[in-house]
């Protein structure tokens, strides 16, 4: 008796299209003469994109999608240690994106210079090109106190941000106790940004609270698993009464009579072989 799981021969046909719109999404997941169709459909978009995609999964177009994509958010966790002008920008590179973002912070402890931090989102939010996208995000954005790191890293494990960055002092001590993020930032010298374009880590990550179920995209997102069996005559007999009782209990009879049957049709070999040796 053998069993044993397989990963699916690993065959990648990278497809790219570059336009934003949503017929492009239509295209790949139904296919045309000069676009074939593709089973998984990845990749960040806009709140258009993001329907496309979940509208194309319950069709008869049989697809795939990474995860459901909302606004794009990050969650900040800052102690005293922290400089009020790289808070400020953490919270802004994502404040900018849209007038949807959301944008947290949560402050550990006493000693944070909460009027600092206020004056440089201010000043920097006026600075960028797409500030008035960045204000209207802050105005439904909020901070949070939290009296340790411990509760800090709680309320982060409910909101389960898109990025999680930890501008604490020792921030790699926590790592171990964050269950719910799409990627996580640790210490004064990791801004989102580098996630981004830069790290390595893929940056299509889940957003709106999915950080409790999904995970980012990576190479195991494009591969798909199938298990295997296959049982001798000494196996099925060892297994067999265990599977004709519980199919019974279900009162599924062909389950069991698929297993019964089998083990008639060994006895009945078991036998002959003791008549003939006889």
């Amino acid at each position: 008796m053998r069993g044993y799981m397989q990963v699916s021969h690993f065959h990648l046909l990278i497809f790219s299209i570059f336009s934003f719109q949503v017929q492009a999404i239509s295209a790949m997941a139904w296919g045309t003469e000069s676009c074939p169709k593709v089973e998984k459909v990845f990749g960040p978009g806009n709140q258009y994109v993001t329907a496309a995609k979940m509208i194309l999964q319950n069709s008869e177009a049989m697809i795939s999608i990474d995860m459901p994509a909302g606004p794009s958010e990050v969650l900040v966790i800052a102690d005293r240690c922290a400089s009020p002008v790289h808070v400020a920008a953490d919270l802004l590179s994502q404040a900018e994106h849209g007038p949807d973002s959301q944008v947290v912070l949560v402050v550990v402890g006493d000693g944070i210079d909460m009027e600092a931090i206020e004056q440089e989102i201010s000043k920097q939010c006026q600075a960028l090109p797409r500030g008035e996208y960045a204000a209207k995000a802050l105005s439904h954005s909020f901070s949070v106190y939290a009296r340790d790191m411990i509760e800090a890293i709680s309320f982060s494990n409910l909101y389960a941000p898109e990025h999680l960055i930890i501008n604490v002092e020792n921030a790699e001590k926590w790592e171990g106790l964050v269950e719910n993020a799409g990627s996580v930032f640790l210490g004064q010298w990791t801004p989102e940004s580098v996630g981004d374009y830069a790290s390595g880590t893929n940056h299509v990550l889940p957003t709106y609270g999915y950080a409790r179920m999904y995970s980012g995209v990576s190479l195991d997102s494009f591969l798909k698993y199938m298990t295997i069996q296959s049982l001798t005559e000494e196996g099925l007999r060892s297994l067999g009464p265990f599977v004709a009782t519980m199919a019974e209990v279900e009162g599924l009879d062909a389950h069991k009579r698929a297993v019964t049957l089998r083990l008639q049709d060994i006895e009945a070999k078991q036998q002959q072989q003791r008549v003939t040796t006889t």
